[in-house]
């Protein structure tokens, strides 16, 4: 039996029995105030509020208590613990991306507050460049969300919704520091290679109100061997700065500008192999994102809402890349993202609601390397669509509801495209204490070639390969069927499981199977895979065992396939797991524990190469020590899990043990 089955089964057992031993192991603990939150309101499903529990789509939902919990300072961190999702680094550089029910990030939209967020890359958005200061939780839809939010979003939607500004003042101040101990690049196993620091300021009247923050994050990176050239962990720099006014005119009406810059630099060091030499070599890539966006929304008495919102995003990068401290390449990145939306949901006729909205999206490319184009000779790019959607809501009774959606959608490179999309909500069980639903949906999913896809030429040859676009490529179209339901026992249990099959057409991946070389150097290039399926199941378990006890776990098989050629498709762990612990140890302390768990997955398909299972194990400590003061202790990864970096076909955990300390400080009317 080879390497990795032994691992992933003993990494299975090993979870396995830690779930088992939790009851037993915490049962007659103190007990806390019992928590007797409402349902909160989402908006990413059906682009209006519902409650959580009311709403016909499946959403999952990051709070900020959760958050603030786990002292998550990036948007990959939060998303960390979500069942099913799987984050791995972005192919050449420092970020992250997320992929989910075998989907890819160039399938899964991200959003701020309902408006894209402009892709690092020009197809993949890098979740550790948006800082958390301001946000007030996390929304995540799976499955084809195109009839809502258009292309881009046939894998599902990521919405980021910030905090609403309330009257008065308040305001919070955070500090942090933390350290990976033998692999602080300094060498020193006490030294803070990273500091974090954050504040936000706001407050107003029934009528105006203002927020300004800031967040800095730090990091030195870290090393297996602190003596050795190579960091295994960049070096970055991150700066988040931020401010938003608002004009309340009417109790009913709401205007509003906002703006916020961000700053990165980043520095990677690492060795390139020409026999027989290794070549020390560094990248220095600054990255800049200006983003402003403008709004309003007014509601009438009758129920009547509109609303119109739109940005302008800037996303800039400039990069550098040494061998032996020489100067090779120096590639500029410029890219441009406006969209303006409007909808309008129209007064309840005949236990219907129906919206209507309109999008207009544009986005810009420009590339060069070292002076030269790197979109294929064309120099820069562009691509605009004009887009229409429609939805109805139709509630029955108090058991059955009906979504219908249709989306129509025009496009500069690829002309018209529709995509219908269909959901059931049924409330089957509605006794005292028990509440059961029934949820179901079906939809097309449709998604453009991105610009990169179609015009990129990555030239790494200093580094042995590159990476060419195809400009023939094809859309992508897909139908996601999702089924599954929840089952609740007052606010002390919750059960949740959901199906799902997403099958696409003509789906884009890199084509690595049939790379070829050329004077060396191995050329890749993007292809339409005919025809891919993915299919699956997600559960997820909530338990409050006791008033100062909350229990969760959550597992999500994933099976993957190309019906051309029969192969699993590469990167797409069959197996994921999730598991939570929240104990109100004492009056003012919480402990907190968060296990993850990921099978082997496959790499190579030729072959047969594999990444081996893994599984971490976080830990936070929040103590409140005064009126708005909590101090905060964590180790993430507990147990030092952490890649073989000398296994190119490892991609298991980059960073292992991390240990840190923070206070955070509270004010006004918080």
């Amino acid at each position: 039996m080879d390497r990795s089955r032994v691992e992933a089964r003993r990494s299975r057992a090993a979870l396995a029995l830690s779930l088992a031993s939790l009851p037993a192991l915490l049962a007659g603990l103190p007990a806390r105030a019992a928590d007797d939150s409402l349902s909160p309101v989402v908006v990413t499903g059906t682009r209006s509020e519902k409650a959580l529990d009311e709403t016909p789509i499946r959403t999952e939902v990051v709070t900020r208590t959760e958050i603030e919990r786990m002292n998550s300072r990036t948007l990959k961190q939060a998303l960390e613990n979500v069942p099913g999702l799987q984050l791995r680094e972005i192919h050449g550089k420092s970020g992250y991306e997320v992929s989910m029910q075998g989907l890819t990030s160039d399938q899964v939209l991200v959003l701020i507050d309902g408006l894209p967020i402009t892709a690092s890359t020009g197809s993949t958005v890098d979740l550790s460049q948006y800082l958390l200061n301001e946000v007030e939780r996390i929304e995540v839809v799976k499955g084809a969300s195109s009839a809502q939010y258009g292309s881009s979003a046939m894998g599902g939607v990521i919405n980021v919704i910030t905090r609403r500004i309330r009257p008065g003042y308040s305001g919070s101040v955070a500090v942090d520091v933390g350290s990976r101990g033998s692999q602080n690049p300094s060498g020193d196993s006490v030294d803070a290679a990273t500091r974090h620091a954050r504040f936000l300021l706001e407050g107003g009247s029934e009528r105006w109100r203002l927020r300004v923050d800031g967040d800095v994050l730090k990091d030195d990176g870290f090393a297996d061997d602190p003596d050795a050239w190579s960091r295994q962990g960049d070096e970055i720099s991150r700066e988040q700065f931020g401010g938003r006014i608002e004009w309340l005119p009417t109790s009913s009406s709401r205007l509003w500008v906002d703006g916020s810059t961000y700053r990165e630099k980043d520095k990677q060091r690492f060795l390139y192999y020409a026999p027989p030499n290794q070549i020390p070599q560094r990248k220095h890539e600054d990255i800049d994102r200006d983003r402003i966006g403008i709004g309003g929304n007014w509601t009438g008495a009758n129920g009547l809402r509109v609303e119109l919102k739109g940005l302008e995003e800037r996303y800039d990068s400039h990069s550098d890349g040494f061998s032996n401290e020489f100067l090779q390449r120096t590639r500029e990145s410029s890219q441009r993202t406006t969209h303006v939306t409007g909808q309008v949901d129209l007064p309840a006729w005949k236990r219907q609601l129906w919206q209507f909205g309109v999008d207009w999206h544009r986005e810009t490319l420009d590339q060069t390397n070292n002076g030269a184009s790197e979109l294929l000779g064309i120099g820069s790019t562009d691509r605009t669509s004009h887009e229409f959607f429609i939805q109805n809501d139709i509630v029955f009774d108090e058991i059955w509801e009906v979504i219908l959606g249709f989306r129509w959608q025009d496009d500069s490179d690829f002309g018209s495209h529709a995509v219908p999309k269909v959901a059931l909500r049924a409330n089957l069980l509605r006794g005292a204490d028990w509440k059961g639903s029934l949820l179901a949906s079906y939809g097309h999913g449709y998604r453009v070639p991105n610009l990169k896809e179609r015009h990129y030429l990555f030239d790494h040859s200093s580094l042995g390969y590159m990476v060419i676009g195809n400009p023939d490529l094809r859309p992508e179209e897909s139908t996601s069927i999702q089924f599954g339901g929840r089952l609740d026992y007052r606010n002390e249990l919750s059960i949740e499981a959901n199906a799902f099959y997403n099958r696409v057409d003509d789906l884009i991946q890199i084509d690595e199977t049939n790379a070829t070389t050329i004077n060396g150097i191995s050329v890749f290039t993007y292809r339409n895979v005919s025809r891919a399926r993915s299919a699956g199941l997600e559960t997820a378990v909530r338990w409050r065992a006791s008033p100062g006890l909350d229990l969760s776990a959550a597992y999500t098989l994933t099976r993957t396939r190309d019906l051309d050629t029969g192969q699993d498709l590469t990167r797409r762990p069959r197996h994921i797991a999730r598991a939570g612990v929240d104990w109100q140890a004492l009056e003012r302390t919480t402990l907190s524990l968060r296990a993850r768990y990921q099978s082997s997955e496959l790499v190579d398909s030729v072959n047969d190469e594999r990444s081996p299972a893994w599984t971490t194990l976080d830990l936070a400590l929040n103590h409140r020590i005064g009126r708005g003061t909590t101090a905060f202790v964590g180790i993430d990864n507990l147990f030092d899990k952490q890649r073989d970096f000398a296994d190119a076909s490892d991609f298991g955990p980059i960073s292992g043990r991390f240990v840190y300390v923070g206070l955070r400080h509270e004010f006004g009317n918080n």
